[in-house]
């Protein structure tokens, strides 16, 4: 028989990050998720998110619901069963609410009623350890969806992100430029500056498009899908481009480039003179400088044209 399968990721945390918001929802977290889904192909899958999210799970093959989180919502799941939850939200309230829904198996994050914060189930202690500790976090050598198929008792054989909706347009231009970040990581962004200077020196050897249809999921999809291949901050973008098997050149400066997993796709690139606190894995700098700043142009574009050849 078809297992019943609960997957809980709606954003408000990121699987191995300390910060918590229920207003700037981590849309590439909840994305990136999405890898799980290969092992429960065959199986009757819920996925609890926060309404923002769902139009990245539209139209998903493998998903059978998907519920937006609110009180309607949480009433029905409580008097629901499930063979599988996987709670992959570090928020206490979250984690309790998880642990009053009936399941056989559970992976990922749980309650701990004496301290009132979130725990770790077994397979997940080493994401919370990482989530609670930068120095530790720095010395991982797995990347995320190792860790994550970790958590859930199993190991990662190379399953990609899966994406439903079909994008409506072709290839159009040579290199796009993705320069947004969201508003919880504003230091992950390259500056305009950099940007500037990097089309200058492109000039007009490639065609290039900027970013495009930040409030309307689709319409973005359908602009990393018209380019051949994608310079891009750590962001939303990059995992939408690898899902399209698009060639990428990705910048880093507070976050690592380890965790990430392009796929021989292209690029991962980091400042060359390394600060001892980067990654610092922080939304702001403490010291008030910009480390992805470090990136010269030069060198995006050097692998730029080595990934259009």
């Amino acid at each position: 028989m078809n297992q019943k399968v609960l997957i809980v990721k709606l954003g408000f945390s990121e699987t191995i990050d300390h910060q918590v918001s229920q207003e700037n929802v981590s849309l590439g977290d909840i994305f990136r998720t999405t890898t799980i889904l290969h092992l429960f192909k065959d199986d009757d899958v819920t996925w609890l998110t926060a309404e923002k999210g769902v139009p990245l799970l539209r139209e998903n093959p493998y998903l059978k619901r998907i519920l937006v989180y609110n009180l309607t919502t949480v009433l029905q799941l409580q008097k629901e069963y499930f063979d599988v939850l996987i709670n992959l939200e570090k928020i206490p309230g979250i984690c309790a609410l998880t642990d009053s829904i009936t399941a056989w198996r559970r992976y990922g994050f749980r309650f701990d009623a004496q301290k009132g914060v979130a725990e770790a189930y077994e397979g997940a202690y080493e994401a919370l350890a990482n989530s609670d500790d930068p120095k530790l976090r720095r010395r991982m050598k797995k990347n995320w969806i190792e860790l994550l198929y970790e958590m859930i008792g199993t190991k990662w054989k190379g399953e990609g992100y899966l994406l439903g909706y079909k994008p409506k347009t072709r290839e159009s231009f040579d290199i796009g430029f993705n320069t947004e970040v969201g508003k919880k990581w504003k230091d992950k962004a390259w500056s305009h500056e950099r940007w500037k200077q990097l089309e200058k020196i492109v000039g007009n050897r490639y065609t290039i498009s900027h970013q495009q249809s930040l409030n309307n999921i689709y319409g973005y999809i359908d602009w990393i899908n018209s380019c051949r291949l994608l310079v891009t901050n750590d962001s939303l973008g990059l995992h939408l481009a690898i899902a399209l098997k698009k060639k990428v050149v990705a910048l880093f400066g507070p976050t690592s480039e380890k965790e990430i997993h392009l796929f021989n796709l292209g690029k991962a690139l980091k400042p060359e003179k390394r600060l001892p606190c980067m990654p610092c894995f922080m939304g702001k700098c403490k010291y008030k400088k910009s480390c992805i700043d470090e990136i010269q142009p030069e060198v995006v574009f050097k692998h730029i044209q080595s990934l259009l050849k």
